[in-house]
């Protein structure tokens, strides 16, 4: 995007972009969320409760935040610090969040039961999604989906054109979903054990935090979109804003990840079996 093209500085914070189509589908997320915790809650309330609710909608807003506000618009014409935040608003914090909303029953409960049941017997689409939450192959489609969409060339592209945008965008919660899930396991499928997830997060982590050294330890920005942006936002040089983008992926990833592996333990303590008192020896 050129810089000509640029939102004047003084007009950015008023600089909303209502995507129809991310706003449809939160809508209907949401629409989704509250016919299940609906349905449930009437049945049983403790396994539905009220807290819920504003946990999934503040992972909703987070997404919509990353895609539709001011912050959309800092990301695409100025900061490339803004643009990372943007993309761990999409693809972790706003992922989380709606995924911990709907852990346990309530996950069942989701979709409405006239949707659930039909595709429930598409044996394909099964089949598809056993495969994507393989751990090997979600956690390689998060790596990989990480580092194309910051190689320059992709980057930048993603950039001129909003079919692009939306597609990198569009993939970023995808993989976030896919990682999430196995982290979280809010349908309680099993599918790793506490052990394991524990093992996914800290993988994430430390990937996450390789990736972000490229960042914060570049010696000339990668960017030309943010290097020939002549207006400076909070007097950021291209340089010291490159660097602010990897500090904000590794204190994101460091917050997120870090608080999963908390209750990860907190877990695998808890299911873990007391250990039995041993024999006094008989004189």
């Amino acid at each position: 995007m050129s810089a000509l093209a640029a939102t004047p500085p003084d007009e950015l914070w008023t600089a909303w972009s209502p995507d129809l189509l991310a706003l449809s589908l939160a809508a209907v997320a949401v629409a989704f969320f509250l016919q299940g915790w609906r349905r449930l809650h009437r049945r049983r309330p403790e396994l539905a409760p009220w807290t819920r609710i504003p946990l999934f909608l503040a992972g909703v807003a987070l997404v919509l935040l990353g895609l539709v506000s001011p912050l959309d618009a800092i990301a695409e014409e100025y900061l490339q610090s803004a643009h990372m935040l943007q993309h761990v608003l999409i693809a972790d914090l706003g992922i989380a969040l709606t995924l911990v909303a709907v852990r346990g029953p309530l996950a069942l409960f989701f979709l409405p039961r006239d949707l659930l049941a039909p595709l429930a017997r598409v044996r394909v689409l099964r089949r598809a999604l056993a495969f994507l939450l393989r751990p090997a192959v979600a956690i390689s489609l998060w790596v990989a989906t990480l580092v194309a969409w910051h190689v320059p060339a992709l980057y930048e592209a993603a950039l001129d054109s909003p079919a692009i945008h939306r597609l990198e965008h569009l993939s970023f919660v995808v993989v976030g979903l896919l990682v999430w899930t196995l982290i979280i396991d809010p349908a309680h499928h099993v599918r790793l054990t506490v052990n394991e997830r524990i093992g996914v997060a800290v993988l994430l982590f430390w990937i996450g935090q390789v990736l972000s050294y490229v960042f914060v330890f570049g010696f000339e920005p990668y960017y030309d979109v943010y290097a020939e942006q002549p207006e400076r936002l909070l007097g950021l040089s291209p340089l010291a804003d490159q660097r602010l983008a990897g500090v904000v992926m590794m204190v994101e990833q460091a917050l997120t990840l870090g608080v999963a592996l908390v209750l990860l333990f907190r877990s695998a303590r808890r299911a873990r079996p007391a250990a039995r008192p041993r024999a006094e020896p008989v004189a």
